[in-house]
């Protein structure tokens, strides 16, 4: 029997060429795992009205880790018009399965390394003062609270009676007062106490463990006085436990302005939802692009790794494919790390790394290219090229590693 079984779900677009490769690395690296498929995204939407079915959500629940792809999302009356004709005016309301699965399995802590590669020619560089440039390693990881914040999903179009009295109470709703339904959209920023206090302790205990000098929070207090008011006054009290890490807060304005000045200056970042939605992808642009962005959704019981890139379905159907596959690979080494499978990580890693310096194997978006049926011709690198490059540098490292055993073991031989 398989030591872990593994949940995959490919979902949309190119979810169904990287994933493939990914198991491809995985199986390389000498990961024991049992491989069991679940249906995920807008297929299911159209065939069933519901993008995450209840047979996925029990497999998540029986094997509690899973590896996804990538999903299609559509505006809500588009979403509707796609249903089958059967299901129309039947009370099916589209909502992200990824978002729905987080808050299912309260996967309350969302991490996203941005960490970048040497020689990868899409690391943000800066020019110097003589003249030159300089390439600053950046190596920040965002966590960012996954299940509240403006994603928890409360918001009303045209909103009940009862609702619009009970923001009436607030003088700032005044506004708004006479404003029609028709013409009124709301959403609702939740923040409670106690999901703040932990996103903010696995942001320092992250910090303590692979040895980063500072957490920075990242908000809007002097606006959002009140949600991202308690955000870092939550932090602010998890900081008093770690007096070796320094906290800073930074207003996420003006921290997507200090990103392209100072990255190198930053560790790990912590923020609600949408805020570190939208920092990590900052990030992300100064290590490589989306092509290289992986994250962890972590709760107590279950996991879901992904990389943080959408569908692409103009490039799903083209043959052969020419997507990056690393944002993959290393959500994968994240789910590798999170089940204590900390060598078989490192090695996937130390590949990748490997295969970017040199150079030689590089997909569209590593060359700057457009994207399309013509990028291979223009020396791109397809999805599978790019994967066996990675293969191959982990053969070659297990190889080596091998000859070093033998060496050692002829060595001990010799002195007995």
């Amino acid at each position: 029997m398989a030591k872990h079984t593994v949940v995959t779900m490919p979902g949309d677009g190119i979810g169904n060429q990287v994933l493939p490769e990914a198991l491809r690395i995985l199986k390389a690296a000498g990961f024991d795992a049992e491989y069991v498929h679940a249906d995920i995204g807008w297929e299911c939407w159209c065939r069933e009205g519901n993008a995450l079915p209840q047979r996925t959500v029990e497999l998540l629940a029986k094997h509690r880790l899973g590896l996804f792809g990538a999903i299609t999302s559509k505006p809500k009356k588009e979403a509707e018009a796609e249903l089958r004709p059967e299901l129309k005016g039947k009370g099916h309301s589209y909502f992200s399965p990824i978002v729905t699965m987080r808050q299912r399995f309260h996967l309350d802590t969302c991490i996203r390394p941005c960490i970048s590669f040497p020689g990868n020619p899409l690391n943000f560089i800066r020019k110097g003062t003589d003249g030159g440039f300089d390439e600053p390693l950046v190596n920040v990881v965002v966590f960012r609270q996954n299940t509240e914040g403006l994603y928890a999903g409360v918001e009303w179009s045209n909103p009940p009676e009862q609702v619009r009295a009970a923001l009436a109470t607030h003088p700032k709703f005044k506004a708004f007062a006479a404003v029609a339904g028709s013409d009124l959209a709301i959403s609702v920023r939740v923040i409670t106490r106690k999901a703040a206090r932990k996103i903010a302790t696995a942001a320092f205990e992250w910090a303590r463990k692979y040895d980063y000098k500072s957490v920075t929070i990242c908000e809007k207090p002097n606006v959002l006085r009140e949600t991202s008011g308690l955000m870092e006054e939550e932090a602010k009290a998890v900081a008093k436990e770690y007096p070796a890490i320094a906290l800073w807060s930074t207003n996420i304005d003006a921290q997507t302005m200090w990103l392209t000045k100072n990255p190198e200056e930053y560790g790990v970042i912590v923020a609600s939802n949408l805020f570190g939605d939208v920092i990590s992808d900052a990030f992300a642009g100064l290590t490589g692009g989306l092509g290289f962005a992986a994250s962890g959704n972590i709760g107590d019981e279950v996991a879901v790794f992904e990389p943080t890139h959408g569908s692409a379905p103009k490039y799903a159907e083209l043959d052969p494919p020419i997507v990056n596959p690393i944002a993959m690979f290393l959500s994968a080494v994240m789910m590798l790390e999170h089940v204590g499978e900390i060598e078989k990580a490192r090695r996937i890693r130390t590949a990748i790394a490997a295969v970017v310096k040199e150079g030689k194997v590089r997909t569209y978006d590593m060359m700057r290219i457009p994207g399309g049926a013509k990028a291979i011709g223009q020396g791109a690198a397809s999805t599978v090229q790019m994967t066996d490059a990675v293969l191959a540098t982990l053969t070659q490292q297990r190889n080596s590693a091998d000859g070093s055993n033998a060496q050692r073991e002829l060595a001990e031989v010799g002195r007995k």
